[in-house]
């Protein structure tokens, strides 16, 4: 009984890493088909999955007895995602697709005064939070992805003058943002594995601090690649600091994530893809980090194009 007890572990061991494999290697496909085709089809993609990811959250406020304004949530996020996407094609001004972030958290506020149980400071709080953590952040994936400026990319303007459009700007720093990420996740882990020791943070037990130096170092070495592929002044340098915070940034989205968990009782945020958990458990370390690379990129561009 107990070698076929141990075969049967073993057994959906297997099955559950096999799942978690394919549905891994099927949302990774899909990124990169979503990313590939940008415009409203990357849009429309980000906000189905910024629509689960909400209701995820919500249900783990839920547990722990708080009523956010769900609905009018979902909805402010998703004007907030179109008027973003509208806003950087020039559809609408780029004044009034700002403007529908503190309308959107002045209309949560007024729903939630107009219930017949008045809302609690959790209440505005966890829905206003939901605003900007599955609303705000990830608008700035929409952003990256319709990121014009030619001279970001000194090594690559021949390549978008010889064959225009075939090669959007955009889709190539959302696609080395994604790497970095996708670097710091894996250095975590395989480091993690055979380096770690000493526990990171009590609120989630399996994470290392050898495993998080693992994550940084593998971000900078694919930052300071994307710096000298798009060839930046001081590229590797500047590089290598951008994957560093996206590091940061995607570790803080991480550990976030599992804090809520903790504080609802939950293991997983829900179970919409197999061997994963929840969208929320799959997209945690992608919420803060394109906000940074945006305004990183933004703000410092003058100095790396040279």
């Amino acid at each position: 009984m107990r070698i076929k007890g141990l075969k049967s572990s073993t057994l959906f061991a297997l099955r559950f890493s096999e799942k978690r494999l394919l549905s891994g290697i099927a949302a990774g496909l899909f990124g990169l088909l979503v990313i590939g085709l940008g415009g409203w089809w990357f849009a429309i993609a980000l906000g189905v999955i910024v629509h689960i990811g909400l209701l995820e959250f919500f249900r783990m406020a839920q547990f722990t007895g708080i009523r956010p304004a769900t609905k009018t949530t979902l909805v402010a996020c998703h004007l907030l995602l179109i008027s973003t996407q509208l806003g950087v094609n020039g559809g609408l001004p780029s004044d009034l697709a700002s403007a529908i972030l503190p309308l959107s958290g002045a209309a949560i506020c007024g729903w939630l005064l107009l219930q017949p149980i008045t809302g609690s400071i959790s209440d505005i709080a966890t829905s206003i939070f939901g605003l900007f953590y599955l609303g705000f952040l990830p608008s700035h994936w929409l952003r990256l992805r319709n990121f014009t400026d030619v001279t970001f990319a000194n090594n690559l303007t021949f390549f978008t003058e010889k064959f225009q459009g075939s090669l959007p700007l955009g889709m190539i720093i959302t696609l080395l943002a994604c790497l970095m990420i996708v670097a710091s996740d894996i250095g975590s882990y395989f480091f993690g594995r055979r380096f770690g020791r000493r526990p990171l943070s009590p609120i989630s037990p399996s994470k290392t601090i050898e495993g998080a130096l693992g994550g940084f170092l593998s971000a900078m070495v694919m930052g300071a690649i994307s710096g000298e592929v798009l060839g930046w002044k001081w590229g590797v340098i500047f590089g290598a600091c951008l994957g560093a915070l996206v590091a940061l940034f995607a570790l803080v989205g991480d550990l976030t994530e599992s804090m809520m968990k903790r504080n609802a009782g939950l293991k997983d945020s829900g179970d919409a893809l197999p061997g994963h958990g929840g969208i929320l458990d799959r997209i945690d370390s992608y919420l803060f980090t394109p906000a940074v690379v945006f305004y990183v990129v933004k703000l410092f561009l003058p100095i790396v194009r040279g």
